[in-house]
């Protein structure tokens, strides 16, 4: 069992939650009982995350996707209100951390994806405080068929391909979630493939005009690893019970 405040304060020291400008508030967006002896993660603070949480008997739900985001309504309405509902009402606090576990080298979204990808980091291709557009490469090249099984068969979903890019892939860019963006970035770094979890319609134009190969691995499935690793840290530092929850979402 540990203290609310204590459990908070480490894991925003840990994320360096505090340097990190974002679109929503890192760190306790929701306040419950003082004492957390049991976690329960995922990846959004839907409802049915919530509801799974109250089931098992969660003292905290960390999430990558939480509340209050950047020019939303901020009345406690439909279904935001349900949701807060929930959680006073069940007294369950709601910690969520949206770049800061995107960018942490270890546990976060993009360093747990490179691990379970068999990706060799090399470094990023942005900086500051939350690197989000990692580069690297694989042991040996891989042709882009044998790419989309990899991805399939690690996220349990099969990605969408543009092909654009030579036909061995060596080196690869990233970013996790809503990163399509910057694929042009990526482009410019020479790789020969980037990832990420969305697409928007000009990427795939973008992906085969600067000649690399695009994969859309889709936003959720791409995130879900880094509010693990981080729920199973917390859980081994301070003798907490763990348990992620995924709540299935396709896109």
């Amino acid at each position: 069992m540990i203290s609310l405040s204590e459990l908070t304060e480490y894991t925003d020291r840990l994320l360096r939650a505090g340097e990190i400008a974002d679109y929503c508030p890192n760190g306790l967006q929701v306040e419950g009982r003082q004492e957390v002896r049991r976690i329960v993660s995922g990846v959004t603070a839907s409802l049915a995350l919530l509801e799974a949480a109250a089931a098992a008997a969660a003292d905290l739900v960390l999430v990558h996707h939480g509340y209050f985001w950047k020019g939303e309504d901020p009345r406690l309405v439909g279904m935001k209100g349900r949701r807060l509902g929930f959680l006073l009402r069940h007294d369950i606090s709601l910690l969520a951390y949206h770049l800061p576990l995107d960018a942490h080298p270890e546990l976060g979204n993009n360093a747990q994806l490179a691990a379970r990808l068999g990706i060799t980091c090399a470094g990023s291709l942005d900086g500051g405080p939350a690197p989000l557009i990692w580069h690297g490469h694989f042991s040996e090249p891989l042709s882009a068929e044998q790419l989309t099984e990899r991805l399939a068969g690690v996220l349990q979903r099969r990605p969408l391909h543009v092909p654009g890019g030579p036909e061995a892939i060596r080196t690869i860019a990233w970013c996790t979630g809503a990163g399509q963006r910057f694929v042009e970035q990526a482009a410019q770094a020479g790789v020969d493939a980037f990832l990420s979890g969305e697409i928007s319609e000009p990427t795939a134009h973008v992906a085969r005009e600067c000649g690399l190969h695009y994969f859309a691995a889709g936003h959720h499935a791409t995130e879900r690893y880094g509010v693990q690793a981080l729920g199973e840290h917390l859980a081994r530092h301070f003798g907490l019970e763990h348990r992620f929850i995924d709540i299935d979402n396709p896109a």
